[in-house]
């Protein structure tokens, strides 16, 4: 290994671009295909006896459980697993950074969509939903649901419970305050409706030719669980109305309510309510994923268990999944996930892998009983830096963040090759954030250049232009308003990206040769996201991942989230309640691009795709965020993957739609 490792760091050495690079990644085994399990459709294929893991079958044997042949559903979702039929048992091992890092559980359970994407990120397929049809002009979503399914303990889950979503949540504005954009296409508000048990359909007074795609990916509609409880805000389309009626004033008195919220910890049933819909805390919330959690996200361990009623079979009629549970170890930092990655103590682990740390990991890799592999993205950007558009605690720091070329001045002050050598071990594409070429949605290869080339001559020239000439002695440039230094800072969350900090603090030394001073604060993820939903962030670094399928996952390129902006909160409520809340933004072009956005959802795929392009032009050259580097593995693709797995893909989709690791299908993975 240590020679595989030197001849890997001499192939880099002498690769001149970053298509090089892979290639030489590629040839060293690192970069694979991509690759997965199959959904089989063909009912003619589908298995007519049934097996179960042995843990279940003691349960049905002690007569806990019903046999397994009762417990799936009529309607089955039939998997071909990639390589051959797999074993049951085992823990699969990982890390998470503490009560913040309930993405990371996300991404495990997304058999719980009501769509997913095949292996290329392209293509809906069924999950939840045995299938769907949208109407000729786009007015209506149906959604076909599975016989027979059940929730995690046993109840049916049929349409009723989209129906209790849409009537008793999400139109609830105690527990839903905001309204989807998912669900208002131009501004007008969906409905959901009952077709009988097992349809569901969901109708708009305008095309939303959209809709089945955000029901795929991490969207408010298409969330599954993960949006139940996202922020506070009640979206994910479906909840189980047999579990969460009881907590509401609708079923029972809210004196009841309030008084059960109070013995619990909460000021009122609302919180109550809230907590009763999270996954992570909340062991006894029905799912219908592949695990079901045991052990909640603020302990030393999280831990997730075989859902027995999970609807999904191999062709040879075994329930999945194969493994028994998910075992998530709270680690510290992002370090000490690498150094017990490096020393073989996970099973698969792509979150807060370093790539930086590529020759050590193989140099260990046979030690430590696993294999390293590299997911190459199509998204403009593994790291950006954020300002937010509707910061107002300090007036003179929110001029400057108002003026197009103090932004522009900041993006050409920074030198993305030495970020790109340094961080990326030059396999990444430095640019302004703007998607791969390859992208229907992308404007083309000169916008990715865009405002995005060194050159701090011109930097310091616009930045002399609006008006910042004066400085102090150590050439820093000096506020308008009191005559001190003019201050930037720079947030970062410690649990997301090992080197952000890194990052920042190399950009931060470039940006002395302009003359702009700025600091970096790290914090804790969860106070980081108080404060981005706060709008108390002047700056942050974060990634752009997903947004290569700009409609899908429009959240970190744009301020349209309700539940908060890294741009700028105050703007993405605006956008999200059509006016009604938030602040309205001063910029024509951020006008234009919520024009854009607003409409898309009635527009045909190639019309959108002309939209898309025209949001990323003006993306581009507003630069409300300054992108870095990007089209590399830097987002959740550094994958470790133990030798002792099957089934594992030499290559899978890390878009945010395709919700890695789910897209490697680990439901089908298992212990050799």
């Amino acid at each position: 290994m240590k020679y595989l490792a030197l001849t890997l760091s001499l192939l880099l050495a002498g690769a001149s671009t970053a298509g090089a690079q892979q290639n030489a990644l590629r040839d060293a085994g690192i970069v694979g295909s991509l690759e997965s399990a199959t959904i089989v459709t063909d009912p003619a294929q589908f298995p007519k006896k049934f097996q179960e893991a042995p843990a279940m079958a003691e349960l049905v044997k002690a007569g806990k459980l019903p046999p397994v042949d009762q417990r799936l559903p009529a309607d089955l979702l039939v998997i071909k697993p990639l390589r051959e039929i797999g074993k049951y048992g085992g823990t699969w091992r990982r890390a998470f950074l503490g009560p913040g890092d309930g993405e990371n559980g996300n991404r495990i359970r997304s058999g719980d969509k009501p769509l997913f994407w095949d292996v290329t990120g392209t293509k809906l397929m069924p999950q939840v939903a045995k299938a769907y049809e949208i109407s000729a002009d786009g007015k209506r979503t149906t959604l076909f649901l599975r016989k027979g399914m059940k929730w995690s303990d046993g109840s049916p889950f049929t349409a009723d419970d989209f129906v209790f979503w849409y009537e008793d949540m999400y139109q609830n504005k105690e527990v839903a305050p905001s309204a989807s954009p998912n669900m208002t296409p131009g501004g007008k508000p969906g409905r959901v409706v009952k077709i009988d048990e097992t349809t569901v359909a969901i109708e708009f007074d305008v095309p939303h030719f959209l809709f089945p795609a955000l029901l795929g990916g991490d969207s408010q509609v298409g969330g599954g669980q993960s949006r139940m409880q996202s922020e506070g805000l009640a979206f994910g389309l479906y909840a189980p109305a047999h579990y969460l009626k009881q907590f509401l004033p609708k079923y029972t008195p809210v004196e009841t309510l309030n008084a059960q919220a109070k013995a619990a910890g909460y000021a009122n049933w609302v919180q109550y309510f809230k907590f009763k819909t999270d996954w992570r805390l909340n062991v006894d919330l029905p799912t219908v994923a592949a695990w079901k959690m045991t052990q909640p996200i603020n302990t030393q361990t999280w831990m997730l268990e075989r859902n027995p009623y999970f609807y999904e079979v191999d062709t040879a009629g075994n329930q999945l999944p194969y493994i028994d549970r998910v075992q998530m170890s709270l680690a510290e930092n992002p370090e000490v996930v690498n150094l017990r990655a490096i020393a073989g103590e996970y099973d698969v682990q792509e979150r807060f892998i370093d790539i930086a740390k590529l020759p050590v990991f193989l140099e260990n890799a046979e030690r430590g009983k696993y294999k390293y592999r590299l997911d190459l993205g199509f998204n403009g950007s593994d790291s950006q830096l954020v300002f937010n558009m509707s910061f107002k605690a300090d007036p003179e720091i929110a001029k400057w963040f108002a003026t197009a070329d103090f932004r522009r001045a900041l993006s050409i002050a920074i030198d993305r090759d030495q970020l790109n050598e340094t961080f990326w071990l030059g396999i990444g594409t430095p640019g302004s954030g703007v998607p791969s070429e390859v992208i229907p949605e992308s404007p083309g290869k000169e916008w990715i250049a865009k405002w995005s080339n060194f050159d701090p001559v011109k930097a310091n020239a616009l930045l002399d232009s609006v008006g910042l000439t004066k400085k102090d002695r150590e050439g820093y440039r000096l506020r308008t308003d009191n005559g001190e230094r003019l201050r930037i800072q720079v947030d970062v969350a410690q649990t997301l990206n090992p080197t952000w900090p890194q990052q920042v603090e190399m950009v931060i030394q470039q940006w002395r040769a302009v003359g702009i001073s700025a600091d970096l604060k790290l914090l804790e993820r969860s106070l980081f996201f108080t404060r981005v939903r706060n709008d108390q962030h002047q700056m942050v670094i974060f990634s752009n991942s997903g947004s290569e399928s700009l409609y899908l996952f429009p959240t970190l390129a744009l301020p349209v989230d309700p539940a908060g902006s890294l741009m700028g909160t105050a703007w993405s409520q605006y956008f999200a309640s059509s006016g009604a809340q938030g602040t309205k933004p001063d910029d024509p072009a951020m006008l234009r691009v919520f024009e854009l956005m607003r409409n898309a959802p009635t527009m045909p795929e190639q019309q959108r795709n002309e939209a898309a392009q025209e949001i990323w032009r003006l993306i581009a050259d507003a630069k409300w965020q300054i992108g870095l580097v990007g089209q590399a593995p830097g987002s959740q693709g550094n994958r470790i993957v133990s030798d002792r797995l099957g089934n594992i893909p030499a290559r899978i989709c890390i878009s945010q739609h395709c919700r890695p690791p789910w897209s490697a299908r680990p439901e089908q993975w298992y212990f050799r």
